[in-house]
């Protein structure tokens, strides 16, 4: 993990590019790997925790009507926090992470260690969809780390 986040801080320095996060079931974990190097301040602008619906709706202005029509957990959620993340903090990437970390929580149709992870720049978001396995530490690590790998291919 040492060297992409390296390899990371390194070309968005290099780039002189920003970057926000929005993080739901990785509880700031992703916020933590992409500060974790002196002059991250030049690059990393915000990080926010929307955990529950009502924080993804005030703070991010994520629509009731999309929550309830498709599920917090979904690409169009993930989608949604990486758009708004990135305009609120006026960055050139935006990161939006939604995901059932567990134990609880699964559905028929998305279990334990569904996480959808998107990426938005001015010209599109891309939104991947995972299913973890493992428990819930190792869940929220792999969420973070596949966000961080998304980063990587983009830049």
């Amino acid at each position: 993990m040492q060297n992409i986040t390296e390899h990371i801080h390194k070309s968005l320095i290099k780039n002189n590019k920003t970057i926000a996060t929005a993080e739901s079931c990785t509880g700031g974990i992703l916020s933590s790997l992409l500060t974790q190097f002196s002059g991250s301040s030049q690059y990393f602008i915000l990080g926010v925790i929307t955990y529950n619906n009502q924080a993804k709706r005030s703070i991010l202005k994520v629509p009731a009507s999309i929550i309830t029509r498709k599920g917090v957990v979904s690409k169009d959620i993930a989608c949604l926090m990486a758009k708004s993340i990135r305009r609120i903090a006026k960055t050139d990437f935006g990161i939006g992470i939604t995901g059932i970390a567990g134990p609880t929580g699964a559905t028929p149709d998305k279990p334990v260690g569904t996480v959808f992870i998107a990426l938005a720049n001015k010209n599109k978001t891309i939104c991947k969809k995972f299913i973890f396995q493992g428990n819930r530490a190792s869940i929220r690590k792999q969420s973070a780390l596949k966000a961080l790998q998304l980063l990587k291919l983009v830049l």
